[in-house]
């Protein structure tokens, strides 16, 4: 009878798939869960402590000392078969063939006697680009992550049948030896992209599964003609989709989350042929002092069964979250499936883009609020990927500090960026789409002196700008960038538009925006070998 209960309890908790585990030569393992539904990983979760089940529904858990990402510690293995297409350099670091295949040896001895926790998966929604995924964690609240984040597969059979192209393997456990192993510290992100595999250890932080499938697609993608982007994507009423690209605190996800229009996801997504598709199934979003009035759609995914928070305070007691809590990190997280929000498009997917939006926050408070590119400007400002990080956000920051990340995303980026801002300038040129910079920062001075833009301002400027309202207007030339202006736009006090207007030291003003202009000449020089003239000459004027 114990050993008929043992084999059903198997049966139940595992839709194996018929490709195991040989090709990684695994052995001796303890239990080995495959695919493990929602309320299953909640079940093992609390059972083995690794979080709290929280009022309302959603499961915390802490991620330990990583709780973020940590770049210095990723690396990918430089090889014959593909080190040509990789931009070696600060972001993408060479890892020794012979290291990788060392510490997955040792990974390999240290998962004896383990349970695993196994996803099988997809990365991406369109059939005809999507990559079969494998993730394996040796916690339940991780695998509950790679379920939430990545598609889902729904059909017995599909899943009983799936083939894994790529196999991430995530060990918080396991702790690397610099000294034998060759990384940075005991936490390390290796990808081996001939053999298809990611190592993840020392570091419990999930974003790094995220971004470490993330970073396969930029990889593969650009291959087969798609536009990889770090960006989030919506439809209007009209059907005609957006794209808005910015870094951390430019408003990204705030503003792609318009109850007027439905997202196709928040993050990351291709640009193909046929139009644009998410790649994952689910959100990441940033909770920290998140709030039900301005972000009400995202407020209730944080009082949701299967949202997992990481490093949100919660009281042991009555087991309530407290989102204005930064007690542990302002780097506070919610992992929920995109079906957790009203206003999406199930299928994930939509058409070719009229519109793209670049996102920055200028804490200098020289740029418009809203402009209108050229493409050469749009391959100029997507290849700096600018923001500014303000005072107080870091610490020795005391005043505003210009941040370039190329493709809004270089983190990430495998291949040199010009490769991506070639790909984006096609598109847009073939598609006639059109381009906005759009200033979430401050106006009538730097940070300090000006104050941000109002959040009501910035959304009439862009429903304006998707709407088409802002077609048929006059427009000025700003004279240091060269950026297109509109004279006027409903709803928002042409005074604001020109952004020199709304300072009254006009000499401080010329000062900042010289200031800003080297800046970006200066971070512009390592792309200029692999642009146009026609790029170059879109740098600022002053």
């Amino acid at each position: 009878m114990i050993e008929t209960n043992q084999l059903r309890r198997r049966e139940i908790n595992n839709i194996e798939g018929q490709y195991g585990l040989d090709y990684l030569k695994l052995k001796n393992l303890n239990q080995t869960y495959w695919n493990p539904t929602t309320a299953k990983l909640y079940e093992e979760i609390i059972q083995r402590r690794e979080g709290l089940l929280s009022h309302l529904g959603p499961v915390v858990v802490r991620t330990g000392a990583y709780t973020g990402r940590s770049p210095n510690d990723k690396f990918i293995v430089k090889e014959p078969a593909t080190e040509k297409d990789i931009s070696w350099g600060e972001v993408n670091r060479p890892f020794s063939p012979e290291k990788f295949d060392l510490l997955w040896s040792r990974m390999e001895a240290y998962l004896q006697g383990k349970d695993i926790f196994i996803q099988d998966n997809y990365i991406g929604t369109d059939p005809k680009y999507r990559i079969p995924l494998r993730v394996i964690t040796e916690y339940a609240w991780q695998s509950l992550f790679a379920r939430n984040m990545f598609n889902r597969i729904l059909d017995y059979e599909e899943l009983k049948n799936h083939i894994p192209e790529y196999t991430i393997v995530v060990l918080p456990g396991f702790k690397a030896i610099p000294e034998i192993d060759g990384t940075h510290s005991e936490a390390f992100i290796i990808l081996h992209l001939s053999k298809k595999m990611v190592l993840i250890g020392g570091t419990s932080y999930a974003g790094e599964i995220k971004k470490s499938a993330f970073t396969l697609m930029n990889f593969v993608l650009p291959r087969k003609n798609v536009l990889p982007m770090h960006c989030s994507s919506n439809v209007g009423k009209d059907g005609v989709t957006a794209l808005f690209f910015g870094l951390s605190g430019t408003g990204k996800t705030t503003l792609s989350a318009d109850p007027n229009r439905r997202l196709i996801g928040d993050d990351e997504h291709g640009w193909s042929e046929e139009g644009v598709f998410n790649f994952e199934g689910g959100c990441y979003a940033k909770v920290i002092r998140l709030s039900p009035e301005a972000e009400p759609e995202i407020y209730e995914t944080t009082r949701r069964f299967g949202t997992i928070l990481e490093n949100v305070a919660i009281d042991p007691y009555t087991r309530r979250v407290d989102l204005n809590d930064a007690s542990l990190t302002e780097n506070t997280r919610a992992s929920y499936p995109i079906t957790h929000l009203e206003h999406i498009i199930p299928e994930g997917k939509g058409g070719h883009p009229k519109n793209v939006i670049f996102l920055t926050a200028d804490a200098f408070g020289v740029l418009p609020p809203i402009s209108r590119l050229t493409p050469g400007q749009a391959m100029y400002q997507f290849l700096l990927g600018y923001t500014a990080k303000v005072a107080g956000t870091e610490r020795g920051i005391t005043e505003p500090q210009a941040t370039f990340s190329s493709c809004f995303g270089a983190p990430f980026m495998p291949q040199h960026p010009a490769v991506y801002a070639k790909l984006l300038g096609d598109k847009i040129s073939h598609h006639n789409a059109t381009v906005w910079l759009v200033n979430t920062g401050w106006i009538g001075g730097p940070y300090g002196v000006g104050e941000r833009i109002s959040i009501k301002y910035t959304r009439t400027l862009l429903n304006s700008a998707l709407g088409g309202k802002l077609e048929n207007i006059k427009y000025e030339t700003e004279p240091v960038f060269g950026l297109s202006v509109p004279s006027s736009c409903p709803g928002v006090p042409s005074e604001i538009l020109m952004p020199k207007n709304t300072w009254k030291d006009k000499a401080a003003y010329d000062q900042q925006a010289s200031k800003l202009a080297s800046l970006f000449k200066e971070n512009f020089k390592p792309y200029e070998s692999y642009v146009t003239a026609e790029v170059i000459a879109a740098g600022p004027k002053g």
